[in-house]
């Protein structure tokens, strides 16, 4: 069995990651001053959908290796910059264990959370660790960073949704190799 990706597969995972960080630098959909939905994930959820989660992990590592290279990242050490910018936009890519032949709403759903629930696990962690401070005096820094991530992750998750159930539902065809 030949587990090297195709050549169409790594450059649809390069471009994907360049169209995630534009979109990532467009102004924000903020419902909150301290939250920030990721539009910038449809394309990455889109792309792991399409061809699993090799692609997938390639393509968010590529969009948090942008994000470093160009400036846009919010960086307090290495290890910080490592974890949010390589590790967390990469496990996005896990929403590729649900690619297949069938996609259906079904398993749209369960691939973007389980793609939202693995970023935000590693930004949990990090915000825990390094943004522990910013906490307010009578909050653990864990429950704070839970509050920030989880609120971020959960309307994450319903936009990214509702969207590629939308485009599943119009445009079948993106989701096809």
């Amino acid at each position: 069995m030949n587990r090297k990706l195709p050549l169409q597969a790594l450059i649809e995972a390069a471009i994907i990651a360049a169209l995630a960080y534009i979109i990532d630098v467009l102004p924000a959909i903020e419902p909150f001053p301290w939250v920030k939905i990721s539009i910038a994930m449809i394309p990455v959820l889109l792309l792991s959908l399409r061809w699993g989660w090799k692609a997938g992990m390639a393509s968010g590592f590529v969009w948090g290796l942008l994000q470093i290279v160009l400036g846009t990242a919010y960086v307090l050490t290495p290890l910080q910059a490592f974890i949010e910018y390589f590790i967390a936009f990469s496990f996005i890519g896990l929403a590729g264990l649900f690619a297949g032949r069938n996609i259906t709403a079904k398993s749209i759903v369960m691939a973007v959370f389980v793609g939202c629930l693995a970023r935000y696990f590693w930004h949990f962690l990090a915000g825990w660790v390094y943004f522990g401070e910013a906490a307010p005096k009578d909050m653990p820094a864990a429950l704070y960073s839970l509050a920030i991530n989880g609120s971020a992750a959960l309307l994450t998750f319903l936009v990214c949704t509702i969207v590629l159930v939308f485009l599943l539902k119009t445009a079948p065809r993106l989701f096809k190799v």
